[in-house]
Order: C-alpha cells, then sequence, then structure tokens
C-alpha cells in the first residue's frame, strides 16, 4: 500500500448577484433581489457613478480620469483625489441614509462599498436614487491548486463536471470497484439515501435498490451490477446506501496467518487503516462535502466521479503495529473475481510490490480477465521512487499511475535573526511564537540517546525541557505524524521537521503545529537551533517557487524489467501529493479526513476519471478510454520548472480530463492481443495464441528496448470523430518513417492501420532516446504518443567461455546500423600471486592495480583448496583527491575461487579486496592464490587468438557467428581473451 501525509486552503472572491438583470439607466431604480433571499449580513453596495478608472467627465470641475487607450489609470493625480473624494461622499450619503456604516470602500475598479445591513436596509438601498445593486458578500471557493479536483479543472462553471452536466451527474450510472482496506461507511463522503425496494424510474433510472439479499442496479452500458453488504465486525447490511452499492471482504489466507491477537482490524469490510476509505472518497466520493478536522475548516472536497457508486472489496488488512499488513494473492484474486462478477466497470488498485509483479502472476492475469471483461482497471505504480525499474503493476491490460504534486500547502519558519524559510505545512494555521527554537537531542530524557531523540522516538523528550519550545526533528525511522505526537506530550509549541537528505516533503495533520522543511534550508535550521537562545515563529501562508506539476519524488519509476523495453510504464500521472480526502477516524488519531500522499493517492484520480468517461461512453473499451487519457496528457514539470520528458517518471504525462473526452483517434486492443504480446515476452499462454513483437502491441506508447540498425512497429488507430490527421515525429538522433503519415477519415469507428519505421542516424549506441510521434488534425487536435527507444550499435554477449590449452568457441553477433570489424586481443594469463588471510571472518587482502591506456576488459581470480573456506572478492576504483572507493564490479562469492570479470575495464587505479567469510576450524589463515588477468593493447599474450570472421558483410540487424580459436595457452591457470567491436563495445572470453 502506498501511504503518506498533508491541507487545502479556501479563498474567497467578491461577486454581485447582478448577472441576468436587464440593464438600466442611471438613477433608475434598483432590483429588489428576490423574495425569501432577503436575511441580515454583510453586503455590497454597488453605485451608478462610475469608478476612477471608468470617470470620462461629467461632474462639476472634476476632469475626466479614464485613461487614455493603452495608457495606464493614473489614481494619485489632482484629478483622481479630487474624484475619489467626490465618490466617498456620495457612498457616505447613501449608506447614512439607510442608517448603515462603511466598512470598506471600493473606488478605482468599482465604486461601492461593504456594509451589515438588515433585511430593511437592503430593501431600502435596493430602491435608493444612484444604487446600481446590493449583493449578499457570499463566500466563493475558486478553483485552489492544493485542492486536486480543482487543479484537475473539474470544478467551476467551466470545469468538466459543468460540462457533464454537474455533479450530479458526472459519472452517473457507474459502478467502481475499490480493492484495497475497505470502507468506513459513516463517513460525510458516502452519505446519500437509504436502499429502498422500489425499482428505479425512467426519471431516475440509475437509482439502486434492495432486491432480497442484493443491491441491483442498472448501469450506463445497459447492464446490471448485483452487490451484497456483507454482514461481520461492526458492519451491518444498512451500512450499504445509494452511494455504497456493495460491501465485501475477503481475508481467508490473511486471517488463517494472523489470529485474533496479531490483528488491529475488523472481520468485516470496515476499513481498520483508513487507506480504502481514502481511495474510495478520492474517485466517488460525494460533492461538496464540508472536511474539518480539529477545528481546522480545509472547505469542501469532493470525489472526482461525485455521481458513480462505490463497490467495496477488502482485500487488504492491518495487522498489530503494523506487522503483517497487507493482502495475499489468494484474497486479492477473489476480490477481482469478484467484483466482475457483480459487474463493476472501474477496478481501482491502490496496492503493489516492492518487487515487479510478472506478467503471469495470478493478480496480474486476473486484472488480464477483468480488462477483457470491459473494466477498467487502474492500478497504483508504487512508492520506491526515485530509483529506477522500481514500479509494479506493469502489464499493458492495466493504467499503472504515477504521482504528480500540486499547488503545496504552506507555512513559514521566521528564526530570531530575520532568515525566514517556507515549508510544507496543514497545522500551522496561526502564527506560533516567538517561541525558543531547540534541538530535539538538546532536550532529551537522561536515559534517551542523542541519536533517538533527535528523531523525536516515542518517550524520548524532557517535558522540563521542551515545553513552550518549537522543536527540531530529523526525519527518519519513526512515522512523521508520532513525531509531532511525542513534542505534544513533552508539552512542545511546535515542530519543524528537517529532511536530513533531499527528500519530499509532506503535508501531514501534526500533532502540534508544524512546518516540515527540505534541504538545504533544513540544514540551516537545524544549524541555527543548536545556537544559544536560538527562536523561531511559525507563520501561516507564504509562497512557494516550487512548480508544479512534478513527479513526486517518491513515485516508483520505469523501465518495466517484466516488459523488456517494449512498453513503457507507468502510463500516466496524476495528483498523489497532499490529497484531502475520507479516512477511518478510528486508526487516524479520530480524524475524519486527512491529507495523505502515494501512488495510492494519485491511482483513484484516473479511477473516477474512467468513471466519467464510461458514464459519457458507455460502450468504450478500457483501452480505449486508457488510450484518450494517455494521448491527451501533458508533460509535468521538473525542479527547475522545465518540461519533464523522462516518460519512465511521468508516462505520457499529467493527465488532462478538458483534453481527454475528445481525442480525435484511440488506440485500442483486446485479450487476445495481450496473449499474443505475452507469447512474444516468452510467456506460455496455452491459449494457442501465436507470438507478436511486443513492440507491436497496439498501444498508445511506443517501445523498443533494442535497436539495431532499422525496426519496423505497426499500430492501428480508430476515430472517435471524422477528420484528417497528419504525423511527425520528434526523436532525436533517429529517423523515423510514417506510412501512411496522413489519414483520411469519413465517419467514427473507421480504422487505420500505420507502420512506423526506426532507423539510428546519429544516436549514440546504448543510449535511450526519448521522443514522440503525434497526429494533429486540421482543428489541431493533437493525439500523442510518447516513444523510448535504446539504439545499438551491436547485439553481442557480454562474456562467453572456453577451455583447454588449444580450442575454440562460437557465438551470435548481431551488427546494427554500421560496418562491423571484429579484432581479438590476448589471451592473457596474469601473474598468480600466493599468499594467505586471516580465518577470523573479518580480514582482508588488498591488491592494488593499475589499468594502463589500451586497455579493454579484465578478469581477477582469487583460488583455494580450502573447502572450508568462502573466498569474497570486489574490485573498486581509487578516484584521486581522497575520494571514496567506487565499486565497479558485482561482488563474487564462491567456495574456492572467486572472480570478478569485467567486460569494459577503463584505464585507471584499482584495488581489488579479498575477504575470507569461511570458519576455518584449527587453523590461523587460509593459503590461496591472486591473479589478474588485464587484456588490452599493451598486455602480453599467453598463446594467440584468432577471430572469424574480421570483416562481414554489412547486413544490419542478420546475426553472424563469429568463432575465437586459441593455441598456446597457458593451463596452469585461468586465461582471458577479448574479442573487440567499434564503438568500445566487446565480448569478454574465459578460458579454463
Amino acid at each position: 500500500m502506498a501511504l503518506g501525509r498533508g491541507a487545502v486552503a479556501a479563498a474567497a472572491v467578491l461577486i454581485t448577484l447582478a448577472a441576468g438583470v436587464p440593464a438600466r439607466a442611471a438613477g433608475a431604480p434598483a432590483p429588489v433581489p428576490a423574495s425569501g433571499h432577503l436575511t441580515a449580513g454583510r453586503y455590497v453596495v454597488t453605485l451608478a457613478d462610475a469608478p476612477v478608472a471608468a470617470y470620462r467627465g461629467g461632474v462639476d470641475r472634476i476632469p475626466a480620469t479614464a485613461p487614455a487607450p493603452g495608457a495606464k489609470v493614473d489614481t494619485t493625480g489632482a484629478a483622481a483625489r479630487r474624484y475619489r473624494d467626490y465618490l466617498t461622499d456620495r457612498q457616505s450619503e447613501i449608506a447614512a441614509s439607510v442608517g448603515a456604516k462603511v466598512r470598506k470602500r471600493y473606488s478605482v475598479a468599482s465604486n461601492g462599498f461593504t456594509a451589515e445591513l438588515s433585511a430593511a436596509q437592503v430593501v431600502r438601498l435596493s430602491g435608493e436614487k444612484g444604487v446600481l445593486s446590493v449583493a449578499p458578500d457570499r463566500l466563493n471557493r475558486i478553483a485552489d491548486d492544493t485542492r486536486s479536483t480543482d487543479f484537475l479543472g473539474l470544478s467551476g462553471r467551466k470545469g468538466l463536471w459543468s460540462a457533464l452536466g454537474g455533479t450530479a451527474k458526472a459519472g452517473r450510472g457507474v459502478v467502481i470497484g475499490d480493492i484495497d482496506t475497505g470502507i468506513w461507511p459513516e463517513s460525510a463522503s458516502f452519505a446519500a439515501p437509504a436502499l429502498g425496494t422500489e425499482p428505479p424510474t425512467a426519471k431516475d433510472p440509475y437509482r439502486p435498490y434492495r432486491k432480497g439479499s442484493s443491491i441491483v442496479m442498472r448501469k450506463a452500458d445497459g447492464a446490471t451490477f448485483n452487490g451484497t453488504c456483507q454482514t461481520g465486525e461492526q458492519f451491518t447490511a444498512d451500512l450499504c446506501n445509494t452511494k455504497i452499492v456493495g460491501a465485501r471482504y475477503f481475508g481467508d489466507t490473511w486471517l488463517s496467518f494472523n489470529p485474533p491477537e496479531a490483528r488491529a482490524d475488523y472481520v468485516s469490510a470496515r476499513d481498520g487503516e483508513g487507506h480504502g476509505t481514502h481511495t474510495a472518497s478520492t474517485a466517488a466520493g460525494d460533492a461538496d462535502v464540508d472536511a474539518t478536522v480539529n477545528g481546522t475548516d480545509y472547505g469542501t472536497i469532493s470525489g472526482v466521479a461525485p455521481a458513480a457508486k462505490i463497490a467495496v472489496y477488502k482485500a487488504l488488512w492491518t495487522g498489530k503495529d503494523g506487522k503483517g499488513s497487507g493482502g495475499f494473492d489468494s484474497d486479492i484474486v477473489a476480490a477481482i473475481d469478484q467484483a466482475v462478477a457483480d459487474g463493476v466497470d472501474v477496478i481501482n488498485y491502490s496496492v503493489g510490490s516492492i518487487l515487479e509483479s510478472g506478467l503471469d502472476a495470478p493478480v496480474q492475469q486476473a486484472f488480464q480477465n477483468a480488462a477483457a471483461a470491459g473494466v477498467f482497471v487502474a492500478t497504483a505504480a508504487g512508492n520506491s521512487g526515485p530509483d529506477a525499474q522500481s514500479l509494479d503493476n506493469t502489464a499493458p491490460w492495466t493504467t499503472t499511475v504515477a504521482a504528480s504534486t500540486i499547488k503545496p500547502h504552506v507555512a513559514r519558519v521566521r528564526l530570531g535573526d530575520g532568515r525566514e524559510f517556507t515549508g510544507v505545512s496543514t497545522t500551522v494555521t496561526e502564527q506560533v511564537g516567538p517561541k525558543p527554537l531547540v534541538l530535539a537531542e538538546n532536550v532529551r530524557n537522561a536515559d534517551a540517546s542523542a541519536a533517538d531523540a533527535a528523531l523525536c522516538q516515542p518517550g524520548t523528550l524532557d517535558p522540563a525541557k521542551a515545553a513552550g519550545s518549537v522543536v527540531v526533528c530529523d526525519r527518519g525511522v519513526n512515522t512523521r505524524v508520532s513525531k509531532s505526537q511525542e513534542v505534544a506530550r513533552a508539552g512542545g509549541a511546535g515542530l519543524v521537521l528537517v529532511n536530513t537528505s533531499d527528500l519530499d516533503t509532506d503535508a501531514d495533520l501534526h500533532a502540534v503545529p508544524t512546518v516540515h522543511l527540505n534541504t538545504p534550508d533544513a540544514t540551516t535550521v537545524r544549524d541555527y537551533a543548536g545556537t544559544p537562545d536560538a527562536t523561531a515563529t511559525l507563520v501561516p501562508g507564504g509562497t512557494s517557487d516550487e512548480p508544479y506539476p512534478q513527479i513526486a519524488s517518491f513515485s516508483s519509476r520505469g523501465p518495466s524489467t517484466r516488459n523488456n523495453g517494449a512498453l513503457i510504464k507507468p502510463d500516466i500521472a496524476a495528483p498523489g501529493v497532499g490529497v484531502l480526502a475520507a479516512v477511518a477516524p478510528a486508526s487516524n488519531s479520530g480524524h475524519a479526513f486527512d491529507f495523505l500522499s502515494g501512488t495510492s493517492m494519485a491511482t483513484p484520480h484516473i479511477s473516477g476519471l474512467a468513471a466519467l468517461y464510461l458514464g459519457l461512453h458507455p460502450k468504450w473499451s478500457p483501452m480505449a478510454v486508457k488510450s484518450a487519457m494517455m494521448t491527451t496528457a501533458v508533460n509535468t514539470k521538473t525542479a527547475t520548472g522545465a518540461v519533464n520528458t523522462d516518460v519512465f517518471a511521468q508516462g505520457s504525462g499529467e493527465v488532462d480530463p478538458a483534453r481527454m473526452l475528445d481525442p480525435g483517434l484511440v488506440y485500442d486492443s483486446s485479450r487476445t492481443d495481450w496473449l499474443a504480446y505475452e507469447e512474444g515476452q516468452g510467456i506460455d499462454t496455452g491459449s494457442g495464441v501465436k507470438a507478436a513483437d511486443p513492440s507491436d502491441l497496439n498501444y498508445p506508447s511506443i517501445g523498443i528496448g533494442r535497436l539495431l540498425g532499422q525496426k519496423t512497429v505497426t499500430r492501428t488507430l480508430t476515430a472517435e470523430r471524422p477528420g484528417t490527421f497528419r504525423a511527425s515525429v520528434d526523436l532525436p538522433g533517429i529517423r523515423a518513417t510514417v506510412e501512411p503519415a496522413t489519414l483520411h477519415f469519413a465517419r467514427a469507428g473507421q480504422k487505420a492501420k500505420v507502420s512506423i519505421t526506426f532507423e539510428q542516424t546519429t544516436a549514440v549506441s546504448g543510449k535511450l532516446v526519448i521522443g514522440s510521434l503525434t497526429w494533429t488534425s486540421s482543428d489541431h487536435t493533437a493525439v500523442r504518443s510518447p516513444i523510448a527507444v535504446t539504439p545499438l550499435t551491436l547485439l553481442a554477449p557480454d562474456r562467453v567461455t572456453g577451455s583447454g590449452a588449444a580450442s575454440s568457441t562460437s557465438f551470435e553477433v548481431t551488427p546494427g546500423n554500421l560496418d562491423l570489424t571484429i579484432h581479438g586481443y590476448g589471451p592473457v594469463s596474469g601473474p598468480r600471486v600466493k599468499t594467505d588471510i586471516s580465518a577470523s571472518g573479518t580480514a582482508e587482502q588488498d591488491f592494488p592495480f593499475t589499468a594502463p591506456e589500451g586497455t579493454k576488459a579484465g578478469e581477477f581470480f582469487a583460488t583455494t583448496d580450502d573447502p572450508d573456506a568462502r573466498l569474497t572478492m570486489l574490485i573498486a576504483r581509487v578516484p584521486g583527491g581522497g575520494q571514496p572507493l567506487e565499486m565497479v564490479g558485482e561482488l563474487s562469492d564462491n567456495a574456492h575461487q572467486a572472480r570478478v570479470s569485467l567486460p569494459a575495464l577503463a584505464p585507471g587505479d584499482y584495488v581489488a579486496i579479498v575477504v575470507d567469510l569461511g570458519d576455518v576450524a584449527g587453523t590461523t589463515s587460509t593459503p590461496f592464490t591472486f591473479q589478474s588477468n588485464i587484456v588490452g593493447d599493451s598486455s602480453t599474450p599467453s598463446g594467440t587468438l584468432s577471430v572469424s570472421p574480421t570483416d562481414p558483410p554489412r547486413a544490419p540487424g542478420v546475426p553472424l557467428t563469429v568463432t575465437a580459436s586459441w593455441t598456446g595457452v597457458d593451463t596452469e591457470g585461468p586465461a582471458t581473451a577479448y574479442i573487440g567491436y567499434p564503438n568500445g563495445a566487446g565480448t569478454l572470453l574465459s578460458i579454463g
């Protein structure tokens, strides 16, 4: 599961309710607000006289103040001052006419004032000469990029919800199945009328109802959903309603391994952790739910598809103290199976492994069948970033989601010396301080270690020292929220949470006012806190210069190892940092809502958007919906604000809901295509489907793991509407030809097959090239597919083996787009050093050596006859300037011989380190022989080597057989040779 913490600010704007009122001449009676809407409160009174910026004269002896065309208004001149005085007098006069007091005045862009008015005063002012309008001063929540649904452009008059008919219709007739930790049904995000037993009417065709023990619902696609509200621990059948149309739990395996005393969960669909409640409410929670935590109002929140229904399939469980938490494959597969049987339209799976699942893994195969049944499956990429090859859920039939940032919630740390630093915070809602600023280790209990106290581990702080102070705690080991709980226990006034290395910052709901800082600001604040009489003030708000959306540092990256370069994963990015949604209060400090971060939070955004899509196009396939999202996505940003082109971090980019509903063209695929893809990856599906080139899968992105010379891939495009589309490819260093390059579609649903041929030109061999294929129509619709290609000069084995004083070995080499010449070096049988090593299990022997200029490869051996020894060896480069050693070869660990083979050994200084990890009873040392074979231009051969052919005819992409033969090799110890190709590539040959 992907978890984390993070807040939302609301903003107010002033608007009038004069919209829709017919225009009238100045001085005519003002329209009276509609009956029933007159209440006492604050109002905005707008007067008929023009403000300074629009005044063109007419008042006795006051010249015009409106600026000339292209100029700016001058508010400081004598005419402006005189006219302002005139407006002020008129405002005061009109307010006084009804006995009102002016609270705030407007005179430049608007002429009016605000005042607290009674209903009677409103009526009287509305009829006053010179009054244009009297409007309630309402709090309007503008689109706020700290709220993910606003950031995605779902809310507002021009938002996607409005285009779909409002939140009451956004996702209507669609069921999202959430496979997670369950649900907290009492949450306000799931409030809805109780289920009745009467079938729906034509006026409300998608209303669910009870039919016996089932919950039945007609869906937008014409099919029927049949859910069950399974009873269990603290969960009764009446907890389902017209929002929660199903709740089941699957834990036979997990419960059998975890007895009651090991559980911190409910044996029911009730959420014992809060994760499932958060994902479900993010995907399809009710619209405009008030989110207040600990008395702080964070405004209203909405699910992405507020009219969609939720079916819960609890398959993830929580163990006591977090031990054993998770879900077994069997339980998860059972949940998927039931969800498909029930008839869900979308599955949200905010779950992942620390290792990439195979395409043929049970869960992935279950998702394949779900997708084949027409279910859109959104899966989390994982939270193991920013390391490469760290993601999970990479099957082509699922949509793999990365996490991106939204506008952060911020507060400031103002130091006693005046310096100020902005960090992430949701809990600094009013100023704290100035207060003493202390390092946690300096206010620790006598029996606590400095290291534990620095982390604000539970029970480490001394209240006599920490009370009333702002405490600086290091991030790491224990949870972030537990650190603020320890500060609160010790009576601290606030917390500055500091990263000790470059990491993300999180908007957790802390127990005390908290600001989370990243390096280098964190280091500066920490250093200052260690000085005498240090103080700090925590100040709400501030300005962050952090660009967004960025891919969150924790978001797992590709490339996928299971897809072997044929598929770009993740597929797409969505907001996953500081997302506010419902949680389970019992396991979240009593909070009904919380800010969480993770790809778990990003995934339900895509699930909700899929529900919106299927509500509008219920017959679309999951892959067509996925294609529409991917080809209309936009690039994220880097930390500097530049365009991010890292497809293995962002996939196709940040989802763009406003554009996804008009993709122009889509790339669709079916189960037959996926089976052919698996067969092409070497997986026996048992289906009888013929293998296909994996790069030919009809996918919205293009991946080629190895481009040798030239390669052609195919795609089939389906028109979403009539039009003409023209292709363009941007791929530096690689020539790409699209045939046909222009597509004419006369009707929606028409298909066209295209081929794209790639050929390496100036691209560097072995280095990934990223680009895109874009289809552009006459109305400027752009259908963009990311491309990731790795061109190779040739494909050859890194190492081959042989034996004997005179023999040969053969192997295949496939040339790329170049003239191939082949050279042999060696064989070399280097000097053998006989020595010994202590048998203590910790001692080592070091062998410094230098690889001279012209070195191609190297092989190193540590050999012993002692059967109880366990020799281990590594090779490390020795940098200059006293820098630490840099390991260059894999650790070799073997009973009697440790060997490190380096097919590419750069010139420089190195050291071979040999250690005996064995426990040799009754001896004090282990004898062994060290040998180094360094092969290159200046090495002395031990025998002769010949290779054939040396200058083969040019045939890009066609494998050829290379034979290496040797004679006169010293067989007393191992020998090493090297077969070299152009551009520094080569194959190491181990003999003996």
